[in-house]
C-alpha cells in the first residue's frame, strides 16, 4: 500500500491532540510493558501493519520476550501473561469489538479486581488510543517497516 496522505504534515493539530493523550499515557500508573501488549493486540485485531511493526518493535526494545510477542494472537491459550495482563487483553479486545458485544458486566467486574479506577480509565484511554492510530494508518497507508524505536 502506498501512502495517500501525511496526516502529520497536512492537519499537524490533530497529530499533536493525539500526542496529547500519549503523553498523559506514558504518565499514568499502567505498566509501559502492558501498554505495549494492549497496543500490539489491538493492532493486531484491527489489521494495522504499522502499528504491529512500531508495538512489536517498541515492546522488544522494552525487553519483552520473542516468546510473549509470538503467542500474543493467542494468549488465551498460553500460560505468558499474568492475570492482571490477561485482563487488560480481554478488556482490549471488548473494547476493540465493542460492536459485537458491548463490554459484558462479567468482564467488567473481572477486570476491577486487577485495576483501580484511575487504571481502568487509564487502560481504556490506551484502547481508545491505540484504536484511532490504527483507523489513521489504515485509512491513510502508513507504510509498515519504517517505525524505528527509541531507545528505553
Amino acid at each position: 500500500m502506498t501512502q495517500r496522505i501525511d496526516s502529520g504534515k497536512v492537519a499537524p493539530g490533530a497529530l499533536q491532540a493525539m500526542n496529547g493523550l500519549e503523553k498523559y499515557l506514558n504518565k499514568s500508573s499502567l505498566e509501559p510493558s502492558l501498554c505495549e501488549l494492549v497496543r500490539l493486540r489491538a493492532s493486531q485485531i484491527n489489521g494495522c501493519a504499522y502499528c504491529i511493526d512500531m508495538h512489536t518493535k517498541d515492546a522488544r526494545a522494552r525487553g519483552e520476550t520473542e516468546q510473549r510477542l509470538y503467542e500474543l494472537v493467542a494468549w488465551r491459550e498460553t500460560p505468558f501473561y499474568s492475570e492482571r495482563e490477561r485482563a487488560a487483553l480481554a478488556w482490549t479486545e471488548a473494547l476493540t469489538l465493542i460492536a459485537d458485544n458491548r463490554v459484558p458486566d462479567e468482564l467488567y467486574e473481572q477486570v476491577r479486581r486487577h485495576f483501580s479506577e484511575q487504571e481502568l480509565v487509564d487502560l481504556t484511554l490506551a484502547v481508545v488510543a491505540i484504536n484511532g492510530w490504527n483507523r489513521i494508518a489504515i485509512s491513510f497507508g502508513t507504510e509498515p517497516g519504517t517505525y524505528q524505536p527509541a531507545s528505553h
